[in-house]
């Protein structure tokens, strides 16, 4: 789930955002651990340090704490969620994996195991001091007298303050049939279980929106041997990243899994059955689309409430932050997806949804808090999808890409199995994508993107592979550093 929003017009926007029984088992509290404390229990409403979201940043932003040796009794984290923090990619991904096919399931997936960190349970929160109040999230807040009230009327009194509220998916509105049961979004574990109870018993399912989540979900969809079609309204998949070219390829591929795809389509009203269920949807010309399972992935929306006051950018959305995620609000920062802030390296106020840049602007925030940091935030643009890697998938995708897919692109490689796409500005390397790459291959993407070396297009063109490509680009790297 990835998007990046940009304060200028560009050519390219990125945009890729609780059942009766639980699909997992929580980890089982033991009384043989010692833990420093059960709960950094609180005599008062005073607390030092407060992180209002229980998503990808709070959990890192949690680790950085601990490891400054400023948790214990010090930090509580408020989330309406009934879980510790966890890596929120794996709801579209494996997560969505049939019985058979070895889907992930919480405990093993809680942040920091995203990065290669430590698994931090509920119980590490316990053992490092760290209070969590689940379930209950924040509706007021009164920044003269620096408190916050949650919905249970619980007052906390903060020193400094870190919103990490992620953001809320975008919803069809429920006088067209965005609420019928059987209709989904994905943001949290809830929806994800509530979406793989319908497939389950499903038959038919549409996936509306042809972005990350569109994508990801219709490929684990598939997994589950369903009658599956995406319907979105672009001209090509994944428009705001891919090329013509390397769209065309990615249907095809879908389309050889059996997915239907219905490009430049739009949406009038989704149709409920006589139960009341969804039973298909209703598309501008007419047309009925069988299903008895919707997905809807259309974007996401900063989730600012309740903090709309704090300060917000009205051109990408969020609330508006500088290079160590400062509002203007002194003692109160904002990091992940809800933060505006400078993009250092294209010289733009941007505001990113992806798990990188919620792992990384949370660490940098609470480094920049608690020590004598103050180098702004230099983040370079990363995205990247894995579909189709269920067992007995006759093929795993894994792509990634860094830097700004902005001027002329140039495309390498018959996507069997690899591809790159370099786009080129002013004869310089602004971006650069890679399909099944190796590693190494891999670990020199970000190197080309931060570097923007000068490139010669005729002789990348004429490239005869993709790794003749990549070595192209890395001698224009090393030319770089030789001058």
């Amino acid at each position: 789930m990835a998007a990046i929003s940009n304060s200028l017009s560009l050519k390219h926007a990125f945009s890729l955002s609780r059942p009766q029984r639980p699909f997992f088992t929580p980890a089982p509290s033991s009384t043989s651990i010692k833990f420093k404390r059960c709960y950094a229990a609180f005599a008062n409403e005073n607390r030092e340090y407060v992180i209002v979201g229980g998503g990808n940043s709070a959990g890192y932003a949690a680790r950085t704490f601990v490891e400054h040796g400023l948790a214990d009794g010090r930090l509580c984290i408020v989330t309406k969620e009934p879980y510790a923090p966890y890596e929120r990619p794996a709801l579209t991904k494996a997560y969505l994996f049939p019985p058979d096919k070895k889907p992930a399931r919480l405990p093993g997936f809680h942040t920091c195991v995203g990065s290669g960190g430590e698994r931090q349970t509920p119980e590490w929160y316990k053992e490092n001091g760290i209070e969590m109040l689940y379930e209950d999230p924040v509706k007021d807040i009164h920044i003269e007298n620096q408190t916050l009230t949650t919905n249970s009327g619980k007052l906390l009194k903060y020193g400094s303050l870190i919103i990490a509220t992620g953001c809320t998916a975008s919803r069809f509105p429920e006088k067209i049939g965005g609420n019928l049961p059987g209709v989904h979004y994905i943001r949290n574990v809830a929806d994800a279980d509530a979406l793989i109870l319908s497939l389950e018993k499903a038959k038919k399912v549409v996936v509306v929106g042809g972005g990350y989540i569109g994508m990801e979900v219709a490929a684990a969809a598939v997994g589950w041997n369903l009658d599956t079609t995406i319907i979105f309204p672009e001209d090509k998949l994944l428009q705001r990243l891919f090329t013509p070219s390397l769209s065309r390829r990615y249907e095809e591929l879908y389309q050889k899994n059996g997915v239907k795809i219905l490009k430049g389509a739009s949406i009038k009203k989704l149709e409920a059955g006589s139960n009341g269920h969804v039973a298909g949807v209703e598309l501008g010309d007419g047309s009925i689309v069988e299903a008895d399972t919707v997905i809807i992935g259309i974007g996401a929306k900063p989730a600012v409430s309740p903090f709309e006051s704090v300060g917000l950018n009205t051109d990408v959305g969020g609330i508006q932050v500088d290079g160590l995620f400062r509002t203007r609000i002194p003692g109160i920062f904002a990091v992940g997806d809800v933060a505006a802030f400078p993009l250092k390296i294209y010289d733009r106020i941007s505001r990113v949804e992806h798990v990188d840049h919620a792992r990384r602007s949370a660490q940098h925030c609470v480094k920049a808090l608690l020590s004598a940091q103050t180098h702004t935030y230099d983040y370079l643009p990363y995205f990247y999808s894995r579909v189709f890697e269920y067992e007995g998938s006759p093929r795993k995708v894994w792509w990634q890409f860094f830097g700004d897919n902005v001027g002329e692109a140039v495309e390498i490689g018959n996507f069997d199995p690899k591809i790159a796409t370099f786009w080129i500005e002013s004869g310089k390397l602004k971006g650069v994508l890679l399909e099944s790459g190796s590693p190494e291959e891999f670990q020199l993407l970000p190197k080309l993107a931060r570097s923007q070396p000068v490139i010669d297009k005729a002789k990348l063109q004429n490239a005869t592979s993709v790794e003749e490509a990549l070595e192209i680009a890395r001698a224009s790297l090393q030319g770089e550093a030789a001058v």
